[in-house]
């Protein structure tokens, strides 16, 4: 009998705690959550390298090494290009022959960026990341489409060595509202400066 109270008298009290507990626990303020920020995943890429330079490029990026540059009369340039993903162009006024390239004119007695370009500009000099180029940049309209290049050469290079970056676009207001979408230059410029960036000249 005597177990039998103890028991009794045992279980009341674990009882009575457990409420107090229970009461203690729904009275106190909800603990927030810690929000986690997951950065967009990064593009997969590549690598590219040949005995005179080396660079990363997006993996959805076409590369023609057959690429030759023909906008200068007479004078091929031979390199190798990197055409956008048709999921950048497709749906936009960016032609999905827009590209970024590598050259190079072994000959060349000044590396410039103007001899890479066609029309009769001046180069100027640009430093980034600790790198000095020699710029030069040009533009045309044609049948409503536009085209820019720019170039960034290298100018202690050998091969005298440089960047293109080509973007063909057909003019937005040409479409009906709403056909396309206007495309996103700087997005594209982005990717084109990552690839230059990378590159790292191995003579």
């Amino acid at each position: 009998m005597l177990k039998y109270i103890i028991g009794v008298v045992i279980f009341a009290v674990v009882a009575t705690g457990g409420y107090y507990v229970w009461e203690y626990i729904k009275q106190m303020p909800p603990r927030e959550t810690e929000s986690v920020q997951l950065s967009p995943q990064q593009p997969a890429t590549t690598t590219y390298a040949t005995t005179t330079f080396s660079l990363i490029y997006p993996q959805n990026f076409s590369a023609n090494e057959l690429y030759q540059y023909e906008g200068v009369p007479k004078k091929p340039i031979d390199g190798v290009s990197f055409s956008v993903p048709l999921t950048m162009a497709t749906g936009t006024n960016l032609s999905s022959d827009s590209y970024v390239s590598v050259e190079w004119l072994p000959r060349a007695q000044k590396c410039t960026g103007d001899i890479y370009i066609p029309a009769n500009v001046k180069a100027s000099t640009m430093t980034t990341n600790g790198i000095t180029y020699s710029v030069a940049t040009t533009s045309g309209v044609a049948a409503g489409n536009l085209y820019e290049e720019q170039v960034f050469a290298y100018p202690s290079s050998s091969p005298c060595t440089a960047v293109r970056y080509f973007i063909h676009s057909t003019n937005i207001g040409n479409y009906d509202p709403g056909a396309v979408r206007e495309f996103d230059r700087n997005a594209l410029l982005d990717a084109f400066d990552a690839i230059r960036d990378s590159l790292r000249l191995t003579q």
